[in-house]
């Protein structure tokens, strides 16, 4: 079963397109640019708008190409990657 992309916070979406391959450009007014090679147009959000709104996610992923189910992996293999990176820097103290 997918889970939704309701009450997805602007800090979760940010390590998504993180780690989908997507790089900040700007921040003007409020709304942060995104870009991704191959992409048309830059993905566009407000982030004084907090849940980022579920039909702003859908548009996100179909940008991408993407579906609610690939969200939730890209999202949690950086959150696994993230507890990695804590693991090894703990590890070298």
């Amino acid at each position: 079963m997918a889970k939704h992309i309701k009450n997805v916070d602007v800090k979760t979406l940010r390590k998504f397109l993180k780690n989908a391959g997507c790089e900040h450009k700007k921040t003007k007014g409020g709304h942060e640019h995104w870009t991704k090679t191959g992409l048309n147009r830059p993905i566009t959000f407000q982030t004084h708008i907090e849940p980022v709104p579920e039909f702003i996610m859908k548009q996100i992923l179909k940008h991408l190409n993407l579906s609610i189910d690939n969200f939730w992996e890209i999202f949690e293999d950086k959150k696994t990657d993230d507890k990695d990176k804590q693991e090894q820097n703990t590890e070298k103290l």
